[in-house]
């Protein structure tokens, strides 16, 4: 069964939304897609949901009319902006010693359970990157497995609950419900990497217009995100100033001319800022230290993130940068030497059906991995922003499309396979894990589940 997948990259300079189908032999094809410049955005943050629903419902009914058809599944991204990380872990004995699914999920959620998160967070991922049976450790699957004890570490990435609200509410406002929310970096990752870069370990950072997102993946999986509020505007606004023009031509002079190495001493004409009417000469060759300053200064900023990580020593893969900066002509070779000289890749989104040669350009990687995610390439178990169990070989169903989620759902609602059950259901499902009577009093759920954990 075909699923139609609507994914929505929600950039500091564009509104990306992207219409997909996964047919039934699992392969995904684009069907349309429609861009709109970003309106009530910052860095990433949304300051003016009216202004930001605007250009979503723009890009969105461009994405439709291209695509002629409805959507069922809507991936929306979040920017690193928002989010902070931490890391837990979670042991479950396994009675009958055969681990399946449900004992995954089950050391899934006790590792989610273990984790100190502040009152005014919410998880987004719970990305488990390394398992234990028994005492085997570095265990790359435990599915079918057989062990008395299963035990996982986990990354888990939070996000502001007042920063989702405000998401939700301008992406509501565009008349779309959303499935899941997917952190924008960990999407462009799905996008761009390739088998070896994820066996060997490997450095994702997506340049874009007003922030640079940094994840490392080694492993089964994410082990370090960041952020920097910096990207290709700051560009164009140093070349608004040092060259005295407005930004509108300092953004084309980017576009059309932007280069780190260029010895040039052709000379472009620049309307004068603040002087209609007037122009002045400038070399080339200024405007390329100018644009050289601003990038070897972020390059630098990120190399020192990559090295305070401690994850430096894991990147057998070395950096792969994508994103709408990585146009700059020469930022490959710059970057390869301030990343003291790891393999630096530019990377574009990988090829699929119907992928329209716009498409192809590094600043949409977050989009197509948006799609791609909802097609199910994420990675092998995880917990999404819905506090559901995601898995590879999963059955990808059609969404519960507008239908409000009860955002007050709880371990108990996702006992099995991470479904949401209704209340009383789950009810039921504890009992019959636990063999357990009924009992009736308001603390009955609480004592329920610490008999619960002390039986697995």
């Amino acid at each position: 069964m075909s699923t139609t997948i609507l994914g929505i990259d929600i950039g500091s300079t564009k509104i990306c939304a992207i219409i997909a189908q996964k047919n039934d032999d699992g392969d995904i094809k684009i069907l349309g897609a429609g861009i709109a410049k970003s309106q009530g955005l910052k860095k990433g943050i949304i300051t003016n949901i009216d202004l930001a629903s605007k250009s979503i419902r723009n890009a969105l009914n461009d994405a439709k009319r291209v695509a002629g058809t409805q959507y069922e599944k809507v991936i929306v991204s979040i920017s690193g902006a928002y989010t902070k990380s931490v890391d837990s872990s979670g042991i479950v004995n396994i009675p009958n010693r055969d681990i399946g699914i449900k004992e995954i999920n089950r050391a899934m959620q006790m590792a989610d359970h273990n984790a100190n998160i502040p009152n005014e967070y919410e998880k987004l991922h719970v990305l488990p990157y390394n398992f234990k049976v028994d005492d085997q450790e570095f265990i790359e699957d435990p599915l079918g497995m057989n062990g008395a004890r299963l035990e996982v570490q986990v990354h888990i990435i939070t996000a502001q609950k007042s920063s989702l609200s405000n998401l939700k509410k301008a992406v509501k406002s565009a008349g779309v419900e959303i499935d899941n929310i997917v952190l924008g970096c960990y999407a462009s990752a799905i996008a761009v990497l390739n088998h070896d870069e994820r066996e060997l370990g490997v450095a994702v950072i997506d340049m874009g217009g007003a922030t640079c997102n940094i994840m490392i993946h080694a492993g089964n999986s994410m082990r370090f995100n960041d952020y920097l509020g910096v990207g290709s505007l700051n560009i164009t606004n140093d070349l608004s100033t040092a060259l005295h023009t407005p930004l509108g031509a300092a953004e084309d002079i980017k576009i059309n001319y932007g280069s780190l190495k260029s010895n040039s001493n052709e000379l472009i004409e620049l309307p004068v800022i603040g002087d209609d009417g007037s122009t002045h000469e400038v070399s080339l060759n200024i405007v390329s230290n100018v644009i050289y300053v601003r990038v070897e200064e972020t390059l630098m900023i990120l190399a020192k993130t990559l090295e305070e990580s401690s994850f430096k020593e894991q990147i057998g893969a070395g950096v792969v940068l994508t994103g709408g900066m990585t146009k700059l002509e020469g930022i490959r070779e710059l970057a390869a030497a301030i990343f003291d000289n790891v393999p630096v890749r530019i990377a574009k989104p990988r090829e699929m059906d119907g992928l329209f040669e716009t498409l192809r350009d590094p600043s949409y990687s977050t989009a197509i991995g948006l799609v791609l995610y909802g097609g199910g390439y994420f990675t092998p178990y995880e917990i999404d922003s819905n506090k559901k169990l995601r898995y590879k070989d999963e059955t990808i169903e059609p969404s519960r499309h507008h239908q409000e989620r009860d955002e007050d759902e709880t371990f108990e609602d996702n006992v099995e396979l991470g479904t949401a059950l209704p209340k009383e259901n789950a009810k039921e499902k504890l009992k019959d894990l636990a063999n357990i009577q009924e009992e009736q009093s308001d603390g009955f759920m609480s004592r329920l589940w610490n008999r619960l954990t002390q039986l697995f």
